[in-house]
């Protein structure tokens, strides 16, 4: 809070956004991260933020992938695993106070009404957040949520607070990491960075490790749809190459969908499960290794 009140943080990638929304709450209003510590969702959200910005820098990246890409930490199906992320109320957003199942078959449902023959974009809109359970096995939800960015290379404007947001990250200050391609070579391409550790790597390395037969592009939406400042915040172009304006545009069609199907109307969960069991059978049945 300021004496004239609450700061508003503009979300840079709010204007490139083509998408319409699917509720009556208009764009504008999605992703407000406005600071203000007398709301306690908006202060929530800050204190998320700001920690993973502290502390999500190469080495810790390179660390978490090393501890969660053994996938020894637990054996459950998947819809085991969906039922729990009842247990998971994400503290970085800013838009649904929710737990994240309820978000999972909004995003599945709106899918299926608009791409009624594509079953693998349906449960694509259902686990794309799964990677969360990560929460519920000791990880800080500040290494687990909201959007990801590029780590080894200057922070991006359209990250979400800032650079400013990294004042007090040690890479902040690293000459091998500060400049625009910091560790990169131009034009190396998305899969050649290091990006913030989150649930979407966790999850898109989960489906090539257990063997889903999920199509290609339902996989690119899962690893990069929290990649806000790329996908729409036009950064990284200096490090992206010719396949990745195809990624775009997978992911940009996802996005709509994860973000603006979010609401407060509940779907009923329980009569929508058989649907959905049948296409976790058909893409990544029996038991999996987390």
């Amino acid at each position: 809070m300021t004496d004239n009140g609450p700061v508003v943080m503009i979300d840079p990638s709010q204007l490139l956004r083509p998408e319409p929304t699917f509720n009556d709450k208009p764009i504008q209003a999605y992703r407000d991260y406005t600071i203000d510590d007398t709301d306690p969702i908006k202060e929530r959200v800050r204190r998320t933020y700001y920690e993973m910005h502290t502390k999500m820098t190469v080495d810790l990246a390179k660390e978490k992938r090393e501890k969660w890409l053994k996938f020894n930490h637990f054996k459950a199906t998947v819809k085991e695993a969906l039922i729990r992320l009842n247990e998971v109320v994400d503290e970085s957003d800013p838009d649904l106070d929710l737990p994240n199942i309820v978000h999972a078959f909004q995003t599945a449902e709106r899918i299926r009404q608009d791409h009624p023959n594509d079953d693998w974009f349906h449960l694509i809109g259902l686990i794309h957040d799964l990677g969360k359970v990560m929460a519920l096995y000791g990880e800080p939800q500040w290494c687990v949520v909201g959007d990801t960015f590029a780590v080894g290379c200057k922070w991006a404007d359209a990250i979400v607070y800032g650079p400013e947001s990294f004042k007090d990250n040690p890479d902040t200050y690293n000459p091998k990491y500060n400049t625009p391609h910091g560790m990169y070579k131009p034009h190396c391409g998305l899969d050649n960075l290091m990006i913030s550790w989150s649930h979407d790597e966790y999850l898109y390395q989960f489906l090539k490790h257990n063997k889903s037969t999920l199509p290609e592009k339902g996989l690119v939406m899962i690893r990069y749809h929290s990649f806000y400042p790329w996908h729409s915040g036009g950064e990284y172009r200096h490090l992206t190459n010719e396949k990745d304006e195809e990624t775009l545009k997978y992911v940009t069609e996802f996005n709509k969908y994860d973000l603006y199907t979010k609401s407060e109307k509940i779907p009923d969960i329980e009569a929508l499960w058989p649907y959905y069991e049948k296409l976790i059978e058909k893409y990544i049945p029996g038991v999996c290794e987390w």
